[in-house]
């Protein structure tokens, strides 16, 4: 089973938790390398940029952000360039309000947050996937090894239903929902959360969270009873 955490939470309270599990942090923060190859900021190089023909970008959140719309600011060329994993976001404080994603480069129409996330981010993480070798074996390498061990995924945004536009996706959701066949294709057959469902989510990740404690007591429990029997 592959499941997801924050990296920002203490490694001791995962392991806890996910006692045997393989713990992979696949962030550019990544002190593995096979891993981090998974990040979308890893720069592989030669990346279509989507609805625009024969140009490429060094990694998947380039072309997320290159093709940004801001109040003051237009598609960035030269963010599609950028191979150093670093200074890749453009932000609101110096670019002005966000007002969608440019439908490629050379494109006249705007996409909300919720299409560019399904017809831009998506569909370049997956070209990933599928399309370099390197990462398409260690996934290949994660799904196998899923099927007789627990895996965890750590990644800086756990939202991994990529239909809530209320937080940042996680791209380890993606990985998970690749390795089990069902990464998304398309947006037709998508519509955004409706906040009945988000606070619906809210509810089954409190009650997940909740189970996780109890399992965790009881095997500390287990334990100190154990070492009082010998």
């Amino acid at each position: 089973m592959i499941y997801i955490e924050s990296k920002k939470r203490k490694l001791e309270k995962i392991k806890e938790e996910y006692p045997n599990a393989i713990i992979l942090d696949i962030t550019s923060n990544s002190e593995t390398r096979y891993a981090k190859i998974l990040s979308p900021f890893y720069p592989h190089g030669n990346i279509p940029i989507p609805f625009t023909e024969g140009l490429k970008a060094t990694c998947v959140e380039a072309v997320w952000q290159g093709l940004k719309v801001f109040e003051n600011a237009g598609v960035d060329l030269e963010t599609f360039k950028n191979d150093t994993m670093r200074d890749l976001k453009r932000t609101v404080r110096k670019y002005g309000v966000p007002k969608g994603h440019r439908k490629g480069v050379y494109g006249k129409d705007l996409l909300g947050y919720f299409e560019a996330r399904m017809l831009i981010y998506l569909p370049t993480y997956k070209w990933v996937l599928d399309n370099v070798p390197e990462v398409h074996h260690v996934i290949e390498r994660i799904k196998a090894q899923s099927k007789i061990q627990d895996i965890v995924l750590l990644d800086y945004n756990t939202n991994i239903d990529f239909r809530d536009i209320s937080k940042p996706l996680s791209h380890a959701g993606l990985v998970k929902l690749y390795i089990d066949g069902k990464y998304p294709n398309g947006i037709e057959d998508y519509q955004p959360m409706t906040q009945e469902e988000m606070d619906a989510k809210k509810v089954r990740e409190k009650e997940l969270r909740k189970e996780l404690k109890r399992r965790v007591k009881e095997r500390k429990s287990a334990q100190s009873q154990k070492l009082f029997e010998e």
